[in-house]
């Protein structure tokens, strides 16, 4: 699919954002007055600033306030309104640590869980998806899942927290990556059933659908080189988790925290950028784009 900047920024910065909230939540930093501020306000900038982004995408963003009256059937308005919630909660119980110096402990655990609400139905978005294999798998959440509360503990500056999380997200994003390579495959579908011709024997495609492009060939049929992919894996591997790692293990002073967060950051947009770039949505089939 074609991997739009605001698509990207959103899942990864929202997820560090609610991720940091999530441990903030559960008193992690225990930190009151301006220090606790501070941590809020990085949450609050990653995680609105997130949620604004995915606006960019939208072909009329002034109705994007209708898709919370669909929270029966939708995972995007089940992700507004966790995220609402989970942001007036974590404000009033901000509100308490930074001007009272008191924390609402209750308030910080329903925090904490409506920011993890948050990350799951954004990536419920994309694992309900059955036109896209590759994403139709539980180690979609999972990974979503992990690398949210991995990367907020690195914000929060947990790094024993980190040390754990870190590796079980990279065996996740390895194990996503491999699962994904063949889920296309691996899901029966193809030209023919693309076409629905399969019982009249075999089908091939003669001459494409038309001769122009077209909003789906624009929007789901994004094509990039295996080459270009494994590279694009080894960079995101490396700074996303290979980097974090050493620096947290050689220490974790301020120089060093401040390395491993933009690391971190910049690895985990380089593999959202291969998310999104490699999702084979079965449409490409129907056009002759896609190979099963």
């Amino acid at each position: 699919m074609h991997p739009a900047p605001s698509v990207i920024f959103f899942t990864t910065l929202s997820g560090l954002g609610f991720g940091l909230l999530a441990w903030l939540g559960i008193g992690l930093p225990d930190v009151t007055g301006w220090v606790a501020f501070v941590f809020f306000a990085i949450a609050y900038l990653l995680a609105v600033g997130g949620l604004l982004a995915s606006t960019f995408h939208l072909g009329h963003p002034e109705r994007a306030m209708k898709a919370f009256t669909q929270w029966r059937s939708s995972w995007l308005s089940r992700e507004g309104w966790a995220a609402v919630l989970a942001l007036v909660v974590m404000g009033l119980y901000g509100a308490g640590l930074v001007f009272f110096g008191t924390q609402y402990t209750v308030l910080g655990w329903i925090g904490t869980a409506l920011s993890l609400l948050t990350v799951y139905s954004t990536s419920m978005i994309y694992a309900q998806l059955k036109t896209v294999p590759r994403w139709e798998t539980p180690l979609t959440s999972v990974l979503f899942m992990v690398l949210s509360v991995a990367g907020g503990a690195l914000l929060a500056g947990q790094a024993t927290a980190a040390l754990i999380l870190l590796p079980i997200a990279a065996v996740v994003q390895v194990l996503w990556w491999v699962q994904g390579d063949t889920a296309l495959s691996a899901s029966g579908s193809n030209l023919a059933t693309a076409t629905g011709l399969g019982e009249r024997g075999d089908v091939r495609a003669f001459e494409p659908p038309h001769t122009g492009t077209n909003y789906l060939l624009r929007e789901f049929v994004y094509v990039v080189g295996r080459k270009h992919a494994s590279k694009l894996r080894i960079i995101a591997f490396c700074l996303g988790y290979g980097v974090p790692i050493v620096c947290l293990l050689l220490s974790f002073g301020h120089m060093m925290a401040a390395i491993a967060v933009l690391s971190h950051l910049a690895g985990i947009i380089a593999s959202r950028w291969l998310f999104f770039a490699e999702a084979e949505h079965v449409v490409g089939l129907y056009y002759g784009k896609r190979a099963a």
